[in-house]
């Protein structure tokens, strides 16, 4: 039987970037044809430099009908299929965005600079709803807010929140600092799910586990509820291939740096990882598919990372 390959969407950042370089871009990935293709290309003037990723490059990625959204750092962006950007939203406690997803008719953005979660609403083109992790007296607990009002929190970054996944069990997230997948009920009551490994990006429910991007040990990895563990190591290349090596002190452009993570089906899924690179990994024959290389900068990391839906 052949095996269909997926067609897929990513972003990327690019660190270290100077004004008038590139920060990053959309492009599609199709692993038929084993062939990447560059839709936008991130050089807008208005960023800010000061520090690491920050507002470089573009994040998560979600679809709504025919419309593609995007968040920036800092604003949300609708393109269409042809990738001409419709309109943009802001908000004052939309800050270093990171994932962002739907669910129905309303986009869950983390934002990761206010330690926080947003909703934005599709049919009223607006920011509705607002929640503010907190962890007192060692334990998790938050409050909502009203983004469309100056209530809400101040700036602080104490959980990095990367990720958020909202199913119809309710809200998954999870941050650089949490060390733990939480869950937030229809109570706005937080818990832990699992323990997660420093560093840990994209942790997701998938099958009877969890998926997620084992950063710090180079690998993407699931773990079943009893204790199966599946690990998939990340490419590399020859250092001789890799451009702009060394050039971040903060030593956080590296290879194999894994980010980005898409469940195809309930057997494939696919990672990112930098110098920008997506690999298709096989869940039941436990083995890498394939990888397409979309850039040997190894500033250039993806970040986003969905199934292109679009038959196209």
């Amino acid at each position: 039987m052949t095996i269909k390959l997926p067609k897929l969407i990513a972003t990327s950042v690019v660190r270290g970037s100077q004004q008038g370089e590139s920060h990053g871009g959309v492009f599609t990935v199709n692993f038929d044809k084993q062939e990447g293709k560059q839709h936008v290309d991130w050089n807008r003037t208005e960023i800010d430099f000061e520090g690491r990723g920050a507002d470089r490059g573009l994040r998560g990625i979600t679809f709504f009908g025919d419309d593609i959204y995007i968040a920036a750092s800092d604003e949300l962006f609708c393109y269409d299929r042809h990738f001409k950007i419709q309109d943009s939203f802001r908000n004052r406690y939309l800050k270093h965005c990171h994932e962002i997803c739907r669910m129905e008719t309303v986009i869950f953005l983390t934002s990761t600079g206010f330690d926080s979660l947003l909703v934005f609403d599709l049919e009223k083109k607006k920011y509705v709803w607002g929640f503010h992790l907190q962890r007192q007296y060692e334990r998790w607990t938050g409050h909502t807010f009203d983004p469309r009002t100056g209530t809400g929190p101040r700036p602080v970054n104490d959980f990095h929140i990367n990720m958020i996944h909202v199913d119809d069990t309710g809200i998954y997230l999870s941050g650089l600092h949490t060390n733990a997948l939480l869950y937030l009920n229809s109570k706005m009551e937080v818990s832990e799910v699992c323990t997660l490994p420093a560093g840990a990006h994209n942790a997701q429910p998938y099958r009877d586990g969890l998926l997620f991007n084992d950063t710090a040990s180079d690998c993407v990895r699931y773990v079943g509820r009893d204790g199966h563990n599946q690990a998939f190591k990340i490419v590399t290349y020859d250092d001789a291939d890799i451009e702009f090596s060394g050039i971040d002190d903060s030593k956080i452009a590296r290879q194999s740096f894994g980010r980005g993570l898409c469940p195809v089906d309930n057997r494939f899924i696919a990672g990112g990882s930098s110098p920008s690179t997506i690999s298709l990994y096989d869940l039941e024959a436990n083995q890498k598919i394939g990888s397409v290389n979309l850039s040997m900068d190894i500033r250039n990391a993806i970040h986003g990372l969905e199934l292109w839906p679009y038959s196209d």
